[in-house]
């Protein structure tokens, strides 16, 4: 038996089935690097009044009193079980069982599980999962009441408790885990050995055992991330790329543009130049605001690359914003310049002959700059010699697809990556760690505040007023969007996800039947609307982008297509209806879509997220402030920081199991500079083997 046993060899296939489908785990390894959440004690009850309602809680209780009532006019009773933490109190409530009252009786004491409600004012668990505690004698009691019980993230079937005596099992079958660290490295950093720390974590005695295996198994985690990272650097600094350098049209660009480059963008252009002008791949991400001139500077890259003969690409997440990108490109190089250096855009809804031509033209080295989207990667597009790739939003796109990409260029090309999603230092170097990162922090003048509330869809009267709000600003010229969640019934955008909806009473809106019932809004009566989303065809798209540019439609009804990339200056009013289902960075993304032009803009969210939630919580930090950078820590902190091994780099489930960037800042620099002087001096085969490990299951996630 090892870590990389299948489960079902410890397990059982039921079991096994269970961990697979509802947590993804599928070995012993996976089992064991699921690590507790925290601690209870049983002799320590859980306070009930922090618990957030919507979310799934175990808690340490004890029961109080029972009460079984009859179901008015159906059949049937519930049984009411009161359990305290010894201030605050919280019902279970068990529908047709009151023969669960023999074991929940008074003085009863265990552990609770289940998703927390609120009824008549009151915190509940509707049928909850529980264990009791066994009675011992009073000396085997107090030993017993120290023990540390380990709370593990959990499902409704698949409970903490179920979980704990899985991960026994498994550590009771395997041998002694084997080291792939230096004893001296083990001895210096004052960390436990591997096995140690593994069983010490899920089976601590006493409260500090499990403090030092977390930390211990926290600086593995930063030192195993850092290496993978600081591997992929050097890989980079040994392959070879062309040497580019700025030449004729970029001379000629330069002068085309109205206006001058900001400090920031002269300072990230000059690093860009060294980059490309170094024979080794250039490996850069350009983060900054929302309108920072990210771009531009991307331009004059791409054009950098066209000078010394050779091809640039430009990956854009949708169709929506790849049109933008084309479009604007054509505008500031105008139709002669575009002409000569054959822009091109490819994306999935091109027409048959369109898609055609475009193709040949790009196999050709015809097309020299291509705007796209996914379909840059597929296997129908090739390229003559594909020197620079520029990846817009790339944390929109998985590992795997951005290397598709890069995959097309006959030598290594040079990546340039943009983000519009602010990122700390911290992030920085451990999702982004194998980039550079520029930043851009200037903002062009001009640009207007945004006001921003959070509306709850249970006052009805604020409601009411967000729709005479809209018919405000529309009525002095200008114009606004109303963005919804999905497309139609069951039907989201790429990348959104569904998971949520399950569990909802009430699906969220829909940007069809929004645009329906708009028409009906007697605050809107005479105002002309315009619908976007995914599944309308390119021309419509455009179609309908291009009348609301132009002020034909004056209502704007969309799915986050219109995140990134939509430039309306005359758009100032945004309603986000059912907002808590977006992420910080979209919210943030989305309201910048507003205040773009000489009025200030105003972001109207609706929401239906309990007070004190953690959907809550992420509406008021983005209504408290326009700033990207606090708003990037703040997601971090109440969202975890996305799969920085893998595919997935949007923030869903985080793969960092222990490790937090905005906690763990100091740690991460100083196994960063660990591994660099690691590398240097040649890793082991039992640490080579672990990072391999670690790629095999990216590449798997990918």
């Amino acid at each position: 038996m090892t870590l990389q046993s299948k489960l079902s060899s410890f397990l059982g296939d039921k079991t096994a089935k269970a961990f697979e489908k509802q947590l993804g785990i599928s070995t012993a390894g996976d089992l064991l690097a699921h690590y507790p959440r925290r601690y209870s004690r049983r002799g320590e009850l859980t306070p009930l009044s922090t618990l957030p309602v919507g979310e799934m809680v175990t808690v340490v209780g004890e029961v109080v009193g029972t009460n079984v009532r009859h179901i008015k006019g159906r059949s049937g009773s519930i049984l009411e079980v009161l359990v305290t933490d010894g201030k605050d109190r919280i019902t279970l409530a068990f529908f047709n069982q009151a023969w669960r009252q023999k074991d929940l009786h008074p003085g009863a004491r265990g552990l609770f599980s289940g998703k927390i409600g609120s009824f008549s004012g009151k915190l509940q668990l509707a049928h909850p999962d529980y264990e009791l505690f066994e009675q011992l004698d009073q000396k085997a009691a107090e030993a017993w009441a120290e023990l540390p019980i380990p709370i593990y993230p959990a499902t409704s079937t698949l409970t903490t408790w179920k979980i704990q005596k899985s991960v026994q099992i498994v550590l009771e079958s395997l041998p002694t885990l084997d080291e792939y660290l230096d004893p001296q490295l083990i001895q210096s950093e004052g960390v436990l050995t591997f096995d140690d720390a593994i069983r010490k974590i899920h089976q601590p005695k006493v409260q500090p055992e499990w403090q030092s295996a977390r930390d211990s198994l926290r600086f593995r985690e930063a030192l195993l991330l850092q290496l993978r990272l600081g591997q992929r650097r050097a890989a980079n600094s040994h392959q070879q790329s062309h040497k580019l350098k700025p030449g004729e049209l970029v001379g000629t660009f330069d002068k085309l543009l109205p206006f001058e480059f900001t400090q920031g963008q002269r300072i990230v252009n000059e690093e860009i130049e060294r980059d490309l002008a170094s024979g080794h791949p250039m490996h850069r991400l350009v983060q900054g605001e929302v309108g920072s001139g990210k771009t531009v500077v991307a331009l004059r890259a791409m054009l950098t690359a066209i000078d010394a003969g050779f091809q640039a690409a430009l990956l854009a997440p949708t169709e929506v914003l790849a049109s933008q990108h084309f479009s604007s490109i054509q505008k500031t190089l105008g139709e002669e310049l575009s002409s000569q250096i054959g822009l091109r855009l490819l994306t999935g809804q091109l027409g048959a002959a369109d898609k055609k031509r475009a193709l040949l033209d790009v196999a050709s080295g015809k097309a020299r700059l291509v705007v796209g989207t996914h379909a840059l990667i597929s296997n129908q597009a090739e390229f003559a010699d594909l020197a620079l790739v520029v990846i817009d939003e790339q944390h929109r796109f998985g590992v795997n697809q951005r290397e598709a990409l890069r995959a097309k260029a006959k030598l290594a090309p040079h990546t340039l990556t943009m983000t519009a999603t602010p990122i700390p230092r911290t992030m920085a170097i451990t999702v982004f760690g194998d980039l550079d990162v520029s930043t851009l922090t200037e903002l062009p003048a001009g640009r207007q505040p945004i006001s921003s509330h959070v509306v709850p869809v249970s006052e009805s009267k604020l409601v009411s007023r967000v729709w005479h709000r809209v018919a405000e600003e529309i009525s002095a010229g200008r114009q606004a969007f109303v963005v919804c969640p999905r497309i139609e019934a069951g039907s989201f955008e790429e990348g959104e996800s569904e998971e949520i909806e399950l569990e909802e009473k009430v699906p969220p809106a829909s940007a069809v039947e929004v645009f329906e019932a708009l028409k009906l809004n007697p605050s809107l009566v005479g105002v002309s609307m315009g619908l976007l989303h995914g599944k309308l065809d390119s021309a419509t798209k455009d179609s309908v982008m291009q009348a609301f540019a132009a002020g034909e439609i004056q209502l704007l009804v969309a799915t986050t297509v219109i995140e990134v990339g939509v430039n309306v200056p005359n758009a100032t009013a945004m309603v986000i209806l059912d907002a808590d289902r977006f992420g910080i960075s979209q919210l943030h993304q989305l309201r910048g879509r507003v205040g773009r032009g000489s009025h200030a803009g105003i972001c109207l969210m609706l929401t239906a997220a309990e007070p004190g939630s953690l959907a809550m919580q992420r509406l008021d930090a983005v209504a408290s402030t326009q700033d990207g950078f606090r708003l990037s820590e703040v997601d971090l902190e109440l969202r975890g920081e996305g799969d920085v091994l893998g595919a997935n780099q949007s923030g869903g489930r985080s793969q960092l199991k222990l490790l937090r960037v905005t906690r763990d800042a100091a740690l991460i620099e100083h196994t960063r500079d660990l591994a660099v002087e690691l590398i240097q001096s040649g890793l082991d085969a039992a640490l080579e083997t672990v990072l391999k490990e670690i790629d095999a299951q990216a590449l798997a996630r990918g």
